[in-house]
């Protein structure tokens, strides 16, 4: 994971010498080698993700290819920010070890469930958890695209709403291999723990708006981007609501930056006529630079790239 960004040049290999050095252990030996079950925990997942994300980002700076607002899912979110200069990429990396670490602690394991729910809409998917409230929490996680929302709760109630949700027309209905309900009233105690942390960085204005999950607005302040960020922690991911907050103010090619390229498929399911790209590996270099250059050019010269 991220090993051909650290092999490419001195640049990608100084972010992951940076987050060992921020963390006090090789989290590079860990995405490179594993084990896979290491890498899994939450807390090293989180700046595991965030680290790979960084680095492809300054790599494309480096090139010359840098974004006019950005915007993450629910830890994306830290590397948009990253990105836009609203903290420092060493304090990030330590705040979302431990942003895992407390999510995870908030819940015991095996008490709480994550479900996707497709093929319904979001005004289904929140009565059928409505009406499965008597078995115990549970509330829309994310609303990731039409047609895809993520539910997170107990157990119990995920796995009844998951019943009503199929009986009032959903498609399927997908249970997840997380390790805690991210994202709904039980992650309060964990929003609790980081929100000192969170207001206690050194934060700037960012340099670029970023969109917000957790009201789909650009945050242009210090104060309003890590607002943005506690409140995140137990609140839903407004995916599809960021995305046409996007294309409402002009975006029109998107470039998902970081390990794997779902967000470019929930981004084509969003808005039909947005031109994705993905950007891992130093080979895709050249392509990303030409999908962005005929982006700009499609534009009339009004740059609409988001990274």
């Amino acid at each position: 994971m991220g090993k051909a960004l650290a092999d490419h040049d001195a640049r990608g290999r100084a972010v992951f010498d940076e987050a060992d050095a921020a963390l006090g252990f090789p989290l590079s030996r860990l995405c490179f080698e594993g084990p896979e079950e290491q890498l899994r925990l939450t807390e090293n997942t989180q700046p595991a993700i965030l680290t790979v994300s960084v680095a492809a980002a300054r790599l494309l700076a480096a090139e010359g290819i840098r974004p006019d607002c950005v915007a993450g899912h629910s830890l994306g979110e830290y590397s948009a920010h990253v990105v836009a200069g609203t903290f420092s990429f060493g304090d990030a990396v330590r705040i979302v070890q431990r942003r895992g670490r407390y999510m995870q602690a908030a819940v015991p394991v095996g008490e709480g469930a994550m479900a996707a729910i497709l093929g319904a809409d979001a005004a289904r998917v929140e009565q059928a958890c409505a009406e499965a409230a008597t078995a115990g929490l549970v509330s829309p996680a994310n609303f990731n695209a039409p047609g895809q929302v993520v539910i997170a709760g107990t157990r119990a109630a995920v796995a009844l709403a998951g019943e009503r949700a199929k009986s009032l027309g959903a498609k399927r209905v997908v249970p997840l291999p997380v390790s805690a309900p991210f994202h709904c009233a039980l992650m309060k105690p964990a929003q609790d723990r980081l929100e000192p942390e969170l207001r206690s960085l050194t934060a700037a204005d960012p340099t670029v708006a970023v969109a917000a999950n957790v009201d789909a607005e650009f945050k242009r302040t210090a104060g309003d981007a890590i607002d943005a960020l506690v409140a995140q922690v137990s609140a839903p991911v407004r995916w599809e609501q960021v995305v046409r907050r996007l294309a409402s103010a002009g975006v029109r090619a998107y470039v998902e930056v970081g390990p794997g390229a779902v967000l470019s498929g929930l981004v084509r399911k969003i808005d039909r006529d947005a031109r994705v790209t993905t950007f891992e590996t130093p080979e895709q270099l050249a392509s990303v630079a030409a999908f962005v250059a005929e982006a700009r050019a499609a534009s009339s010269g009004v740059p609409s790239t988001s990274a």
